[in-house]
This record gives structure tokens, sequence and C-alpha cells, in this order.
């Protein structure tokens, strides 16, 4: 009886604190939504922030993520592959995958702080450049656990269905096991690039903001995450609304993203 009654009690105790979380949830979304569709227009998208619109922090936002992304994809599955199929479960992969995991949980803002005394006092001015490597390095560990994790799934019989039909180690990795356990990685990063497409801490001390519109990485360039915490803090109330309607944008970006990944998933399930 005290263990039914017990049961019970933690039944109702868990219900009441996931609608509590939830209700948070949906407060927060109910007021973003709100606030952030009645502050969009059209200028919003066709105007720089100088003249009151998010085009070029649209543009600088993706631009440093996308170039961090080409330089963290490639080298985060080799990692991964290296990892799973290469190191035969030696003291050094032990050592990358536990390395892997802490970078995985620390704060952002460290990782920041590290870039900036490599990247940006040493030459005097922010830059976009130091930006991209900060979100570059936040991008590798999780794609390479995503890509160790994917790859270890893969079953041991079709690596030795490919060793008895005569293909080569990297033959077999190419055209059997990655073909096998794509789905997981790109849903593991479409993950990591939605993290970093919304982060904001480490690119306030790499590249800043710049209210023009630019290309140019060697200098302070455009970010959507850094203007909405500028924004946020000025006293006029046209700036506050234009950090609404850049907070919602970015929400939609990144909950789209992860939407997008978690139906990959479902859907290969």
């Amino acid at each position: 009886m005290n263990r039914l009654l017990l049961n019970k009690i933690i039944l109702v105790l868990s219900t009441l604190s996931a609608v509590i979380g939830i209700s948070f949830l949906f407060w927060i979304l109910a007021t973003l939504t709100y606030k952030g569709v009645s502050s969009l227009h059209l200028s919003t998208f066709t105007q720089d922030l100088v003249n009151g619109g998010i085009r070029n922090l649209l543009v600088g936002q993706f631009t440093m993520a996308l170039i961090a992304s080409a330089i963290a994809v490639p080298i985060g599955m080799f990692a991964g592959i290296w990892l799973r199929e290469y190191s035969n479960q030696n003291k050094l992969a032990s050592v990358i995958r536990n390395l892997s995991d802490v970078m995985m949980s620390a704060p952002s803002i460290v990782i920041g702080v590290f870039v900036y005394a490599l990247f940006v006092a040493p030459f005097g001015n922010y830059n976009g450049f130091a930006g991209v490597i900060a979100l570059t390095i936040m991008m590798i560990p999780i794609i390479i656990s995503t890509t160790d994790n994917m790859l270890a799934l893969v079953p041991k019989e079709l690596r030795e269905a490919g060793i008895a039909l005569g293909g080569s180690k990297h033959t077999i990795i190419v055209q059997i096991i990655i073909k096998a356990a794509k789905v997981g990685i790109t849903t593991g990063v479409l993950l990591s690039f939605a993290r970093i497409i919304g982060e904001t801490a480490p690119l306030l001390f790499t590249s800043a903001n710049n209210q023009f519109f630019t290309m140019d990485l060697t200098g302070q360039f455009p970010s959507l995450t850094v203007s909405i915490y500028n924004l946020a803090t000025y006293p006029d109330e046209e700036s506050r609304q234009l950090a609404w309607a850049a907070s919602f944008v970015l929400t939609a970006i990144v909950l789209i993203i992860n939407l997008t990944g978690r139906y990959m998933t479902r859907n290969k399930k």
C-alpha cells in the first residue's frame, strides 16, 4: 500500500513539474511571438541595422556559421571516423573522446575568451575570422561525437560483408558504413549548426558587431545575436522592438533547423 501511494505521489509531482516547465516554455514562446511578429515589417528584412533592419545581421550570422561549418564538418567527421574505424579503441582514442565530451560541455563564453586572447587581442581589433574560429571550435566536438556514435550503430555484419567482397578499408567505410549512418550524421551536423547559429557569448569577444553591410572578415562583422543583446539594452522603443523582431526571426530559424533534424531521425526509424 505504501509503495502504491509513493508511486502516485511521484507521478503527481512529475506531472506537475512537467506542466510547470512546459507552461514557462509556452509563455516565453507566446510572448516572443506576439512582440516579435508585431514588430516585424518588410523593411526589417530589406534594410541594414543602421537603417533599422536586420538584413546585414542575417547575412553576417549565416556567413560566419556556414564558413565554420565548412571547416568543422570535415574535421569532425574524419576525427569521428578515425575514432571508430582506425583507432582500435586505444588510449589515445579514449583521451580524444573525453576531451570531446569536455569541449561539448564547456561554456561558450570560455571559448570566446580563449579565441579573444589568441586572435583578437594580438591584432588589436575584433574580426570576423575570430568569430568563425570560435564557432568552429564549438561545432567540432559535437560532430566528432555524433559521427563516432552513429558509426558505432552500424552492424558489424556490414563491415564483414564488405571484407568478404574484397573491399579495401577505406572503400568499405565510404561506400557502406558512412552510407548506412548518413542520416544520423547529417542530423548531428544540423543540430550543431542550430547551436552555433544562436550563440552570442563567443561572438561578443571575437567578431563584435557592425551596423553596416560588409563581407570583410578582417574587421568587425555583423552578428544577429550580438545585435539582439545590444538593442535590448538601448533606451529607445524602436531599438527594443527591433530586438524583439530579430529574436523572433532567430528563434524561428533555430526551431526550423531542429525540427528538420528531428524529422530526419524519425523518418529513418
